[in-house]
């Protein structure tokens, strides 16, 4: 069956250049977004239960530009002003340049590796004397804490936002030839707005190995997956697929 409308389950690209625009504009589709997830903070009086001291710790582990500013949340509805001695210790150089909107960007408190965590312990095992806190979500992969863990890092984990299903009723009538997915979450909130979704003729698309898995355990049909040898991207599976189904020459 042909594709001619995609229904992306993320906000939409910011400005005006996305893979996304150009496959449209080159095929002559129509693309539309939706977040099927977003974020909620947790709030303090839900906080307090995890019964962390917030001043009781001398550094912070940051993943995210999320836990950036859900940290400073939580410090602030707390009424815990974050001391000028505080330390950060960031996953990428792009986690660490966001911190300026909220601390004076001083380079010898703030340090970054290159993506992951496992480049990052490298960094925090320098500064085995501090105490760590983990800003997280309720969904925080295993990964993570297992390797603070293995490296005897002292932490504490503080899940500071979640990761809900956001409202999508006024989707219910409406058809997409293809849905496309970038987490698990995604396929719990389809599921969730609309527990006696058929698939049918939908032909549905995820990004990566939980994703994908997701779909499966879901007794989902997985028509598109990348990443793959000859398409990295998400974009690129899908170009593949819509050339075979659309029989665009090109």
């Amino acid at each position: 069956m042909a594709v001619r409308t995609i229904l992306v389950s993320q906000p939409k690209p910011e400005g005006k250049k996305s893979p996304y625009f150009d496959l449209a504009e080159k095929y002559g589709l129509q693309i539309d977004f939706r977040a099927f997830i977003h974020v909620e903070g947790v709030p303090a009086q839900e906080f307090r239960k995890q019964k962390i001291d917030l001043s009781k710790h001398s550094a912070v582990i940051l993943t995210s530009k999320t836990a950036i500013d859900h940290f400073f949340r939580i410090a602030e509805e707390m009424r815990f002003e974050v001391p000028d001695s505080m330390k950060y210790f960031c996953i990428s150089e792009a986690v660490a340049y966001y911190l300026q909107k909220y601390v004076t960007y001083r380079k010898r408190k703030i340090f970054f590796g290159k993506q992951t965590i496992d480049d990052l312990v490298d960094i925090l095992k320098k500064h085995k004397k501090e105490t760590f806190l983990l800003p997280c979500t309720d969904i925080l992969r295993d990964k993570i804490p297992m390797t603070l863990a293995e490296n005897d890092i002292n932490f504490s984990k503080a899940v500071l936002y979640r990761t809900v299903a956001s409202d999508l009723s006024d989707l219910e009538d409406v058809y997409y030839d293809m849905l496309v997915f970038y987490s698990p979450g995604g396929i719990e909130s389809l599921l969730k707005n609309f527990p006696n979704f058929k698939q049918n003729k939908t032909i549905i698309a995820a990004f990566g190995p939980t994703t994908a898995n997701a779909i499966v355990k879901n007794n989902l049909r997985l028509d598109v997956h990348a990443p793959q040898p000859n398409a990295p991207s998400m974009t690129g599976a899908i170009e593949n697929y819509v050339k075979e189904v659309n029989k665009v020459k090109r």
